[in-house]
């Protein structure tokens, strides 16, 4: 039975509640008299000894492991979005991608300014240039009726191109010295399944044993291991005009596992940060330039692209939408929760006391963006809606000659 779009809301709902449940427990329980536990479960290691790691901690294999799974999701919506969904034209591409890039290179520059381009930090840029879909969808979905179909479809592709950003800089910028000929062999599973889906293989199981084989050649290989996931959904057919997807069945297999499960895992590990006494800590350079990064850069680069794109005409702006309804978006676009936690601890390996500053001010951006875009949305009223045609995928570009309303702000 198909899921009616109220069931994809409440599910949506219910994910982003469950993601901020385990955030909050791990920084309750980082902050109580368990914290030694806590860390101590992290910590605990287990599991067969792989050749030159060893054997694999509990954090290890979330953030190494279990996060793969979530980057095979990503690449399953990237690329079904490019080649059948809301991506999957040049016209539709236009403004997510415009205001995805402002969205990453402004709180770059943000970050760096404040941290006055001190090389000991200046690592860290990538970390609020981050979404995170899940927080960001979550609220969307609790604000319900004040947020308009045109803005949860504007800020799900802005964060599917954000993604695909935050793959690239991971492969490029937070990758160990390369295992050359593990990633060779990397490339040649990759090849083979990609092979395979030329030839008509269609059976799942094939393409998730070249995903585990996949996976951990790149972890040899020196790239960071979460890059398989994207790697293998590249190669699983999409199966257009076919009975049956691939690709669209994994999708769908997966993504309440990754959303209920693996995403809250990684949120309970990654966020349980000791909090600072005073708020000094908070603005140490560090922990500033990511909370003004998220806060204030992704608002000004997400808004102030868009803004641009619609002025010069590259692209037009969704249709039934306010402009302070698309500067409340941009907001939200600054929850940098999951894809932030995970940049920061790439960027600062075996520097505890820098990852730690880095999440502080990951939460205190991601924490100030959600309030503030849930209060923008909230409070400005929405365009009464003519039809239900605000579900479809073409009124996010549709422009704003045909709507009157939109045309007067």
């Amino acid at each position: 039975m198909a899921k009616t779009p109220q069931d994809v809301a409440a599910q949506e709902k219910l994910a982003g509640l469950v993601l901020i449940g385990a955030a909050l427990a791990a920084l309750i329980a980082a902050n109580s008299p368990f914290a030694e536990s806590y860390h101590h479960l992290l910590e605990y290691k287990f599991g067969p000894s792989w050749p030159r790691f060893g054997t694999f901690s509990v954090e290890y294999w979330v953030v190494d492991g279990l996060m793969a799974i979530f980057f095979l999701l990503v690449g399953l919506e990237v690329k079904r979005e490019w080649f059948e969904g809301r991506l999957s034209s040049p016209r539709e591409r236009r403004l997510p991608i415009i205001a995805a890039i402002g969205g990453m290179a402004v709180p770059a520059l943000v970050f760096a300014i404040v941290v006055g381009f001190d090389p000991a930090v200046l690592h860290g840029w990538a970390i609020p240039a981050a979404t995170d879909i899940a927080f960001a969808i979550g609220v969307i979905a609790i604000l319900g009726r004040y947020a308009p179909a045109s803005i949860k479809l504007l800020l799900v592709t802005i964060a599917i191109v954000d993604d695909i950003g935050a793959v690239i800089i991971i492969a490029l910028f937070y990758t160990a010295d390369l295992n050359t000929y593990a990633l060779g062999g990397a490339l040649a599973v990759m090849g083979m399944m990609a092979v395979m889906a030329m030839y008509g293989v269609r059976r799942l199981l094939w393409y998730l044993i070249g995903f585990a084989i996949l996976w951990y050649l790149v972890l040899a290989s020196g790239v960071h291991a979460t890059i398989a996931g994207v790697m293998a959904a590249l190669t699983i057919p999409l199966g257009t005009g076919e009975k049956k997807s691939p690709l669209r069945q994994l999708e769908h297999d997966i993504h309440p596992w990754v959303m209920f499960l693996i995403v809250p895992v990684f949120g309970f590990v990654a966020a349980g940060v000791e909090l600072p006494s005073s708020m000094d800590a908070l603005f140490q350079p560090l922990p500033l330039g990511i909370m003004l990064g998220l806060f204030i850069g992704k608002q000004i680069g997400v808004f102030g692209a868009i803004w641009a794109a619609v002025k010069l005409r590259l692209a037009t702006r969704p249709r039934g939408t306010r402009w302070a309804q698309i500067y409340g978006a941009a907001m939200l676009c600054g929850i940098g929760f999951t894809m932030s936690l995970f940049i920061g601890a790439l960027a600062f390996p075996g520097e505890p006391e820098l990852v730690d500053a880095a999440k502080i001010g990951t939460l205190a951006g991601s924490l100030l963006s959600a309030i503030a875009g849930f209060l923008v949305l909230r409070f400005t009223p929405p365009i009464p809606s003519r039809t239900d045609d605000m579900e479809r995928v073409d009124d996010l570009f549709a422009g704003d000659a045909d709507d009157p309303e939109a045309a007067k702000e």
